[in-house]
């Protein structure tokens, strides 16, 4: 149990640049004492106690503003950063390494019991501030979910999703530098560049259209200087990438 503690700190200490030092995360850090408190509530849960998992359960909400169900599964080193409005369903499964930020709700869509309700993190995940997961799929290892995203099926893993209803932006390269990094940053589950995929989708379709209409320029004006004649269509307004772009940022 100590050795769990320890390791809990230190995680806190390294991925926190807030965190100055143990005492301060034990004391100060309401997502470490939700998730210790989360073992003794589970402990009950699993021991068929489980009025007295649910009264810890809801003590720790009054106490920490977190909420995890005593039936969810936590895994190491995971870090609630600020914590405040975390909701965690019973039958979510958080793996380890993974870093969730304030507001977020890993949710269920089904009211049957005894089925997989809520969703299965992969190891490393990160979850942006405010993101709703809802439903039991699976967030791959090393997946990031942006802030206020709802996400409703299944990301792959190494992937970003944003938006609402979620889209996929990109996989990781593979880079392991590149990994490291992410995992130490992407404070809120957004990469630099991480653009949503709708808004780069624009952006693609005006610059093609801009690249045709400079084409038809050119044959144009090959086809006068071969002398063939086009027939004269009435003047439009020219074509204006850039303020299109602008108006899609």
């Amino acid at each position: 149990m100590f050795s769990r503690l320890r390791e809990d700190i230190a995680n806190i200490i390294e991925r926190d640049p807030a965190a100055r030092n143990a005492w301060e995360v034990v004391t100060c850090y309401p997502g470490f004492q939700a998730i210790v408190l989360h073992r003794l509530a589970g402990w009950f849960w699993r021991h068929d106690l489980k009025w007295i998992g649910r009264f810890i359960s809801y003590l720790t909400r009054i106490f920490t503003a977190i909420e995890i169900h005593p039936g969810a599964t936590i895994g190491r080193r995971v870090f609630i950063d600020h914590g405040f409005g975390v909701v965690i369903g019973e039958t979510a499964e958080v793996g380890d390494d993974c870093t969730i930020y304030q507001g977020v709700t890993l949710g269920g869509t089904s009211l049957n019991k005894g089925t997989k309700r809520h969703p299965t993190l992969g190891t490393g995940v990160i979850i942006g501030a405010g993101a709703k997961v809802l439903g039991g799929f699976t967030i791959g290892a090393g997946a990031k979910v942006g802030s206020n995203a709802v996400v409703v099926k299944e990301v792959p893993a190494g992937a970003t999703a944003v938006g609402n209803p979620a889209r996929i932006v990109q996989k990781d390269n593979g880079n392991p530098k590149d990994a490291v990094a992410a995992r130490m940053f992407a404070a809120y589950g957004v990469m630099p560049g991480g653009d949503d995929p709708l808004s780069k989708a624009l952006h693609g379709l005006i610059d093609n259209a801009a690249t045709q209409e400079q084409q038809i320029e050119k044959i144009l004006a090959a086809l006068k200087c071969s002398g063939i004649g086009c027939e004269t269509l009435p003047e439009l307004d020219k074509f204006d990438p850039a303020s299109l772009n602008r108006l899609v940022q």
